[in-house]
């Protein structure tokens, strides 16, 4: 069996990339598909706030705090004892200096005040606090006393 130099039984020099371009594809549709499914995270009650709509990079690290006072980075939970030791700890987040709050609107404000200090501590510079829109008039409960 030796090679053959030329004619229609010579071997292939050349890689065939079409099967390896359709899988690809195949992946690609896949990502797009579910990527949105995938930011969902923890569920929270947000506080409403009336400001101007904010442009949240999804890539950023997300800090959340459920209603039952439980600490997520991402979608992982953290120990309240380790929250310093993990955010002084966590790579990206020392390089980027940058993160994102939410809390529940039903946490009491000496918590997250709590939290936002721990943050500093860590020395995170940039810290972004995320609301929903507001629905109603603010101030809250206020009401139409002119009738």
């Amino acid at each position: 069996m030796g090679m053959t130099t030329g004619g229609a039984n010579a071997p292939m020099s050349e890689i065939n990339i079409t099967p390896f371009v359709d899988v690809m594809l195949v992946l690609l549709i896949i990502f797009m598909i579910t990527a949105p499914m995938m930011g969902k995270g923890v569920e929270i009650d947000l506080p409403k706030a009336k400001a101007q709509p904010m442009e949240v990079d999804e890539s950023k690290l997300i800090l959340t705090i459920d209603d039952q006072r439980r600490v997520f980075l991402g979608e992982t939970e953290i120990p309240h004892a380790l929250l310093e030791e993990k955010l002084i700890n966590n790579a990206r987040l020392q390089r980027e200096g940058e993160l994102y709050l939410k809390a529940d609107q039903h946490i009491p404000y000496g918590f997250v005040v709590q939290v936002m200090a721990i943050i500093k501590k860590a020395g995170i510079p940039k810290l972004g606090m995320v609301t929903d829109p507001i629905i109603e008039e603010w101030p809250p409960g206020k009401t139409d006393r002119s009738s």
